[in-house]
């Protein structure tokens, strides 16, 4: 019996697309102020390390500039970020709370396994109500090797749990399951990349189809 899912946050259960280049462009502004950027805002080279920890997409985006100005700009950035959630900017995918019933019903437990800060998986949660599904959410911070594996570690020995599958976007995700010896499911959405997807033992285009699988899953585990 599948005992639990571990979801990834952005690019899985919460369209990061919808605020990110708002948060971005707020952020990169501000920097322009400073004097301390003076060219378009990098969207699309977030777009590529999207799911990588916030420190090292800030040592990508201002390769140039002092650990002091990225630390700025990653408080100023969540802030965005967390504003915008409030403001209903951003979205859900589909079926995120339909198949989070059925995982319910069906004695599922449902975890949160982010490289987001735990500020912003926080206003997403509360914002959306996902605490009545979600039995908790993990952030990278806490731990120190920043590596999602790590994370997803720290929840099958809190919660004793046996068999699981993790459930994301990015290559992140995909080797944390491996890492633990867990199922690994790739989702097809807009930061995926096939390359990566390639190597997830199962890949959807939908939320949706978790239903089918989590029943194929247990079926099999049960002969």
């Amino acid at each position: 019996m599948l005992q639990s899912l571990i979801f990834d946050m952005d690019g899985t259960l919460f369209q990061t697309d919808k605020i990110l280049e708002l948060s971005l462009d707020d952020t990169f502004n501000h920097l322009r102020t400073l004097n301390q950027w003076d060219t378009s805002t990098p969207v699309d080279k977030y777009r590529k390390i999207m799911g990588v920890p916030l420190p090292k997409v800030w040592e990508a985006l201002l390769p140039t500039h002092s650990d002091e100005i990225r630390k700025y700009a990653d408080d100023y950035f969540l802030k965005s970020l967390v504003a915008n959630i409030k403001k209903g900017k951003g979205a859900l995918y589909p079926n995120v709370k339909e198949v989070f019933s059925y995982l319910k019903e069906n004695n599922c437990s449902i975890y949160i396994a982010s490289n987001g800060l735990k500020e912003y998986l926080e206003a997403i949660v509360d914002h959306y109500d996902l605490n009545d599904w979600v039995t908790e959410t993990f952030s990278i911070q806490q731990i120190q090797t920043l590596n999602k594996g790590d994370l997803v570690k720290t929840i099958i020995k809190k919660y004793d749990i046996k068999h699981a599958a993790v459930v994301g976007d990015r290559l992140s995700d995909i080797n944390a399951a491996r890492d633990n010896r867990l199922i690994s499911v790739g989702c097809n959405f807009d930061f995926a990349q096939a390359d990566e997807l390639a190597q997830a033992d199962v890949v959807i285009d939908d939320l949706i189809e978790l239903k089918r699988i989590v029943s194929n899953i247990n079926n099999s585990l049960s002969v």
